[in-house]
């Protein structure tokens, strides 16, 4: 078994915040992540794909295929966006990184036979670049 990885970048606002709770119990738990004006991020977000080569190309997955359909249908959706009100496949949700993981995850299992019979393996989410979040289905 092969793993091969994409690394993207896309820039982000959010607020961690539970609207069930109070604002005082909000800056208890999320601190200054519970900021009413936003704070922002430079993600930085790996897609590993595992496989075996194609024996007429060598490749797991055409990179540059992999590059365009996480554009496409991720980086797109979310840079320079605000997570929590810009996103439609992020409604609903607390905007963790956790969360867009999970989201992340289940846009490319769908789109991912699109263009390669390898399968996701892991989706890894830098939020700052000593906080990462590391989802594998």
């Amino acid at each position: 078994m092969l793993y091969v990885s994409r690394r993207e970048h896309f820039n982000a606002a959010h607020k961690l915040y539970n609207p069930a709770w109070s604002p005082e119990r909000n800056a208890e738990v999320f601190g200054p992540c519970a900021n009413e004006n936003w704070h922002g991020h430079n993600y930085e977000m790996i897609v590993t794909v595992k496989g075996q080569p194609d024996p007429d190309t060598g490749f797991v997955v055409d990179l540059k295929a992999l590059s365009d359909l996480i554009r496409t249908h991720i980086t797109e959706q979310v840079d320079h966006k605000n997570l929590n009100l810009d996103v439609p496949f992020l409604k609903g949700q607390l905007a963790s990184t956790e969360n867009l993981a999970v989201a992340f995850w289940q846009i490319l299992q769908r789109e991912l036979p699109a263009i390669t019979p390898a399968q996701l393996h892991c989706i890894k989410i830098y939020e700052t670049p000593r906080n990462a979040v590391e989802y594998f289905g």
